[in-house]
C-alpha cells in the first residue's frame, strides 16, 4: 500500500510539472532531423542508424522513426524484431508511444512496416494525420531522426517539409549527386527557409569529399539561393558491408574503423562538440595519409 501511495504521489508530481511547463511554455523541445537521399543505394539508412548511436555517445537521447513507408528495414540493420510498427498506429490499433522498441545501447526505434502496400500508398490526409501524431513524442528525446524513403514522393516531401533540419546523403557518383540536387530543388520550391546539411558517403579520400561537396553547395547557392552546410563525409569502408551482413551497426562492431570515426565527427559537428578519437598508432597514421592523398 505504501509503495502504491508513493507511486501515486510521484505520478501526481510529474503531471503537475508537465502542466506547469505547458503553461509557462518551457516544455523540453525535441530536435527533429530528417535524413534523406535523391536515390537509393547511397547508404542513407545505414548512416541513420550509426549516426543515432554517435549522437548518443555525446549524451543525446535519440529516437529513430523509420518513415520509409512500405520498405522499412532499420529494425533489420539493428537486429531487433519489433512487435508493433507504424501499420498498427495508422490503423488506430496502437498509440505511437506504444510501438517504441529499444535497440542496442538504449537506442529507441519506431519501426515502419516492410512489404505493406497500404503504407506505401497512403493518401495525403493519412500522412498529415500521422505527422500530427508525432507531437506525442515531444520531450521524449533530445533528437528525433526521421529516416525517409529515397526520391521525390509526396510521403517523403511531407516529412522533409515538416522537419526542423534535413540531412541529404549522396555519394560522389554523378547520378547520386544529380538526384540529390533534384531533391533539394523540389524541397526548396515548397519551403524557402530551412536548415539543410550535406553528407558525402563512400568517398575514397577527403579531397574527393571536398570536391563533391563544394560543387554541390556552390550550385545550390547560385541557382536555389540556398546555403547548404557540409556536415562531413564517410570513407568507403569494407567494415560497413560486414556489419550489415551480421545485423550489427558498425559503430558498435567496429568502433575504430574509418567509417565510425567519420560518423563521430559528423555527430560532433552537428552538436558543436569536439571529437577526439582514441590513438590509432603508427599503422593507422599511414593509412589515413594514404586515404587523404588517394
Amino acid at each position: 500500500m505504501r509503495d502504491q501511495a508513493e507511486q501515486l504521489r510521484v505520478l501526481a508530481k510529474t503531471l503537475k510539472h508537465r502542466v506547469e511547463c505547458d503553461i509557462k511554455g518551457n516544455q523540453k523541445k525535441t530536435r527533429v532531423i530528417a535524413v534523406t537521399s535523391g536515390k537509393g543505394g547511397v547508404g542513407k539508412t545505414n548512416f541513420t542508424v550509426n549516426f543515432a548511436l554517435a549522437l548518443m555517445s555525446f549524451g543525446q537521447k535519440v529516437i529513430i522513426l523509420d518513415a520509409d513507408l512500405g520498405l522499412a528495414n532499420i529494425d533489420v540493420l539493428l537486429g531487433v524484431k519489433p512487435e508493433y510498427n507504424l501499420y498498427h498506429v495508422l490503423k488506430g490499433q496502437k498509440n505511437i508511444k506504444d510501438i517504441i522498441t529499444t535497440g542496442p545501447r538504449g537506442l529507441q526505434l519506431i519501426a515502419g512496416g516492410s512489404g505493406m502496400q497500404e503504407l506505401a500508398n497512403l493518401r495525403r490526409w493519412q500522412v498529415e494525420q500521422f505527422i500530427s501524431k508525432l507531437e506525442q513524442l515531444e520531450g521524449m528525446a533530445d533528437i528525433l531522426i526521421i529516416d525517409t524513403a529515397a526520391g521525390l514522393s509526396r510521403n517523403v516531401m511531407s516529412f522533409l517539409l515538416s522537419s526542423d533540419e534535413v540531412i541529404v546523403i549522396t555519394t560522389p557518383e554523378p547520378t547520386a549527386i544529380t538526384d540529390a540536387y533534384g531533391l533539394v530543388k523540389a524541397m526548396t520550391s515548397k519551403k524557402k527557409q530551412g536548415v539543410v546539411h550535406l553528407v558525402v558517403n563512400k568517398v575514397e579520400s577527403a579531397q574527393e569529399a571536398d570536391i563533391t561537396a563544394s560543387k554541390f553547395t556552390i550550385v545550390a547557392e547560385k541557382f536555389l539561393k540556398l546555403n547548404i552546410g557540409h556536415l562531413g563525409f564517410i570513407f568507403d569502408d569494407p567494415n560497413v558491408s560486414k556489419s550489415v551482413k551480421i545485423q550489427e551497426p558498425f559503430m558498435l562492431k567496429f568502433p575504430k574503423t574509418s567509417a565510425s570515426q567519420c560518423i563521430q565527427r559528423i555527430a560532433a559537428q552537428l552538436l558543436n562538440e569536439v571529437y577526439i578519437p582514441e590513438p590509432g598508432g603508427v599503422k593507422a597514421f599511414f593509412g589515413k595519409i594514404m586515404k587523404f592523398w588517394g
